[in-house]
């Protein structure tokens, strides 16, 4: 029996608190707005935030677990400058580097305990020919441990074999792009493709995978796609090793070099260029907590390997990651700070506007108290009236956040995933600033008394 008489009453008070916010429909408008825009940016900001997310994620999959990158330094710089004087007034030569090379690579492997595998790489930038057809394309000398390094899985075909690395075969495994470019709608394993001057059998397709311009930017991701990976002995064997060196004849004009006297002014340094065998060498530790500890032996023995030259740079992209992370939870909780502003705005709004309503209807409080109404019965009316205007803020919020969101992945490429728990979050979260600023007005109104309708009136 209470039951239904207080369902009866939230009924009545649902249908009145209907009828006065049909009949200021403007005034209502404006008072849900600060509620509309900051629902809109909770879930403008999550979806953001969640895209962000995902994007890390994917990029840390991308970049390997527990990786160390080594990168070597070519020597473009071209200056006049001479080489360095001791004290005693001699001149000392500069020093000389034999590269990041394949030595490098074995050393590490046999001589840091916390190593687990290593990868070196061989990028050049060439052709691929098929069907009379010529496309470019970076062709990669990888090792066999390169796939599992680099969380890449091979989708059809298989790794490299032990024979075939050693052994400086021609064959290849290629992108996913790559095979929808030269074998349109077949499959490519057991095809053969010529590579700049050398036929290669495609063993293997890796899977496909999406690469965003950011982490090609930012991480000095390749687009995997598109390449084609061969053993890393096949590509010094059969195509480039910059560890042979050719020598040149010198051009004279007319055939006979003079030299005259005692050479005079300081020597000129002639840039080597890249003079480095391998162009990335990847490092994997056997777990995160030795990633730093590593780094540092890797970076005093490659030095001291190089005769304490420089030319290397060596970089822990997890740990970008992170920091990047850490700079967009930054902007989420900006974002958070605004949207939370705007809410508050929106409730005192509505703490202003029913307060005003209060006074309003001062005659209509007194003659429904004079009848019979008790406080309860006011507080339940003014509680209904601004939770409604809350939640009916709050809905286009929804709508408006859900358009943004789309809006703006279309527009900035920036990727955007909405949850179905943001969207309750906001719903929640408008009910309860309805809520909460509605009891001031409410008991303001439950305070009238009949005496005040009469002197009102």
């Amino acid at each position: 029996m209470f039951n239904k008489i207080y369902i009866e009453k939230l009924k009545s008070n649902f249908s009145e608190a209907v009828r006065v916010i049909s009949s200021n429909k403007i005034r209502t408008l404006l008072t849900s707005l600060g509620i509309i825009f900051g629902v809109a940016a909770v879930i403008t900001m999550l979806a953001i935030g969640n895209g962000a997310e995902k994007e890390i994620l994917a990029q840390l999959e991308l970049v390997g677990v527990n990786n160390i990158v080594i990168t070597p330094i070519p020597d473009e710089k071209d200056d006049n400058s001479s080489d360095e004087e001791s004290e005693d007034g001699t001149t000392e030569s500069r020093r000389f580097s034999k590269g990041l090379d394949m030595l490098d690579a074995n050393n590490i492997a046999k001589n840091i305990p916390s190593v687990k595998r290593v990868s070196p790489e061989i990028i050049l930038e060439t052709y691929v020919i098929k069907k009379g057809r010529q496309n470019s394309v970076k062709l990669i000398g990888v090792s066999d441990e390169y796939f599992e390094t680099s969380n890449i899985a091979i989708e059809s075909g298989r790794n490299f074999s032990r024979a075939q690395s050693e052994g400086a075969l021609p064959v290849c495994i290629i992108g996913k792009k790559i095979e929808k470019k030269l074998f349109t709608g077949e499959s490519a394993v057991g095809k053969n493709i010529k590579v700049k001057d050398v036929w290669l059998e495609v063993i293997g397709v890796i899977e496909e995978k999406f690469i965003s311009d950011t982490a090609q930017e930012n991480l000095g991701i390749r687009d995997m796609n598109q390449d084609i990976y061969i053993p890393i002995k096949t590509f010094l064997v059969r195509y480039k090793d910059r560890k042979i060196i050719s020598d040149k004849s010198m051009d004279t004009g007319g055939g006979i070099v003079f030299f005259s006297g005692q050479q005079q002014g300081p020597k000129k340094r002639i840039p080597r260029g890249n003079y480095h065998q391998i162009d990335k060498l990847v490092v994997q530790v056997n777990n995160s907590a030795e990633l730093n500890a590593t780094a540092d032996v890797l970076s005093r023995m490659l030095k001291r390997s190089h005769n304490d030259m420089l030319d290397f740079e060596i970089s822990i992209p997890i740990q970008l990651l992170k920091q990047q992370q850490k700079t967009k939870q930054i902007f989420n909780i900006v974002l958070s700070i605004i949207a939370g502003i705007s809410l508050l705005i929106g409730g005192i709004g509505i703490m202003n506007i029913m307060l005003a309503s209060v006074l309003e209807r001062t005659k209509e409080i007194g003659i429904i108290r004079a009848i019979g109404a008790t406080q309860e019965d006011v507080i339940l009316q003014f509680l209904t009236e601004s939770v409604l205007v809350s939640i009916g803020g709050g809905i286009i919020g929804i709508a408006l956040g859900i358009l943004s969101s789309y809006i703006l992945e279309i527009t900035t490429g920036i990727e955007t995933i909405l949850s179905l728990s943001s969207i309750l979050l906001s719903f929640f979260v408008a009910t309860l600033i309805g809520l909460i600023f509605g009891i001031a007005p409410a008991k303001s109104a439950a305070n009238k008394s009949p005496i005040e309708a009469i002197r009102h009136e």
